[in-house]
């Protein structure tokens, strides 16, 4: 009987280690870090190989597997939990007391998830001269871990964060001073230092929002329970509305995707279309595609949609458009515009009632500027040179109806091209779907999403073409997607 149960244990850890990937194990071996020796981790290869050694050091065992879901809720993979018999809601509710990770190694990899590619390159630069010289290009977990090892970072001494952080991001010194200030630890404020190793260097601030989990002043008096009080900042869910998500009809998903234009075809077009069909069909959402729509035919069909009563018995509702487009307007077929705001203001709470205090999210893939590039086997989704009847430049905040609950993701700033390739389809769509398949199985939200993806499209560059996309919303709380019962599509 005893060998039975050890076998199901196994075969519990081979299922979970075969739905973590690469990051997921580095992440692993990082939060392992203060538990088990250096040069024990260094050789792991696999999570089963630390597994194994959580279970040679008495961490875990078929009788207690918490150490386990604790690493699992860290490394945002919520969905692993129920293997192991919890659930998000009990860990939240457990991690105060039996919480084996520290708040040091919590903020560390809180920081990682926030310091984007671009950022781990001007770190480089910044420390060149103390980094390895033959170094492949590390993570951001690569770079702490080097400090650690060069007694230049540990739990009372963050100096050098705060320095490099400083120059880079000034937004990450909250995730640093958030620690501090449990800890009771003078923080760092926001401005340039008087000296340090950092000095000489200046560069542009993220313009991404932290991904921070909580983070709050907690005023100057004393705490008891350090560990808590750090957990409950860096762990937890933000203390804000959650959208509705659970329902019976999770939602509808509109696809508007024009290709044949008058002078041009937007090739790639339907590989995109496509794989948004199949991420948002994943995630349970009810995909209608339209294809090659005359500007009057977008506005009827707008009105056809803000009429829909099925609506009201639904969690949510996505609008993507792939189009050519210029400021503040994507075009139909007849290379017409149509104004982002008009399309979206059919689905306020005054013209659609159905919708209201739900979550309304719009994605757009188009040029927001007229601008040809052409690079080679990359087109421009902007239709012609010329000045346009609307080519007077539109703020983002201009686009969304001033009414709650709306999201506009773009996949450009105003005045810029966006990028799609004839074969693969367009980078922001592509990234946007990749993502959602990456992260909604580990319970991130869709801000937090959009972030990865802007990271993922400003690291592309073909031919000396560059884009970055750039959301914007009012909404009122997180969107969250329902972990699908089923693998992602691709």
């Amino acid at each position: 009987m005893e060998d039975d149960v050890s076998l199901k244990f196994r075969r519990q850890l081979l299922s979970i280690s075969e739905n973590l990937v690469a990051e997921d194990v580095a992440a692993l071996k990082f939060f392992c870090t203060d538990l088990l020796s250096r040069k024990k981790l260094e050789g792991v290869k696999s999570a089963i190989d630390i597994f194994d050694l959580l279970m040679n050091e008495a961490y875990l065992s078929v009788e207690d597997t918490f150490l386990l879901a604790e690493l699992l809720y860290r490394i945002k993979c919520p969905f692993l939990l129920k293997e192991l018999g919890y659930t998000q809601e009990k860990m939240q509710e457990c991690l105060p007391e039996k919480g084996r990770v520290s708040p040091y190694r919590q903020m560390l990899y809180e920081l990682s998830e926030n310091i984007t590619n671009e950022m781990v390159k001007n770190i480089i630069f910044l420390l060149q001269k103390d980094l390895p010289k033959r170094w492949a290009t590390p993570s951001a977990l690569d770079l702490l871990i080097l400090l650690e090892k060069q007694d230049r970072l540990s739990e009372n001494n963050v100096q050098i964060l705060e320095e490099v952080c400083m120059k880079v991001s000034p937004n990450l010194l909250k995730i640093i001073n958030c620690y501090k200030k449990a800890k009771g630890i003078h923080c760092c404020s926001q401005k340039t230092p008087k000296s340090g190793i950092l000095t000489s260097y200046s560069s542009t601030v993220n313009p991404f929002p932290l991904k921070l989990k909580y983070c709050c002043d907690i005023g100057n008096s004393k705490l008891n329970k350090f560990s808590e009080t750090v957990s409950f900042f860096l762990s937890f869910l933000q203390k804000q509305k959650i959208y509705k998500m659970d329902g019976p009809h999770r939602g509808f998903c509109l696809v508007i995707n024009n290709v044949k234009f008058k002078t041009s075809e937007r090739r790639g077009s339907c590989k995109d279309a496509e794989e948004l069909e199949r991420v948002f069909s994943w995630l349970g959402l009810d995909v209608k595609i339209h294809t090659n729509l005359t500007s009057g035919e977008i506005i009827e069909l707008m009105q056809t949609w803000q009429r829909l009563q099925d609506l009201k018995d639904r969690d949510c509702f996505i609008c993507c458009i792939l189009s050519h487009g210029e400021s503040g307007a994507i075009h139909g077929t007849d290379e017409k515009p149509v104004s982002i705001r008009t399309i979206m203001s059919h689905f306020a709470a005054t013209k659609c009632p159905q919708l209201t205090g739900k979550p309304k999210l719009f994605f757009i893939q188009a040029c927001q500027g007229s601008k040809r590039q052409h690079p080679v086997s990359v087109e421009a989704d902007a239709q012609v040179p010329e000045l346009s009847s609307t080519q007077q430049s539109i703020s983002l905040c201009e686009s969304i109806p001033e009414d709650a609950d709306f999201l506009l993701g773009l996949s450009t700033v105003d005045g810029c091209v966006s990028f799609r390739d004839i074969q693969q389809g367009a980078w922001y769509i592509q990234a946007l779907c990749s993502n959602l398949q990456l992260l909604v199985p580990r319970g991130e939200d869709i801000l937090s999403i959009l972030a990865e993806v802007n990271d993922d499209v400003a690291s592309r560059i073909n031919k000396g073409a560059k884009q970055i996309p750039q959301p914007a919303y009012t909404l009122r709380g997180k969107v969250i997607f329902p972990i699908p019962s089923d693998p992602p599509p691709s």
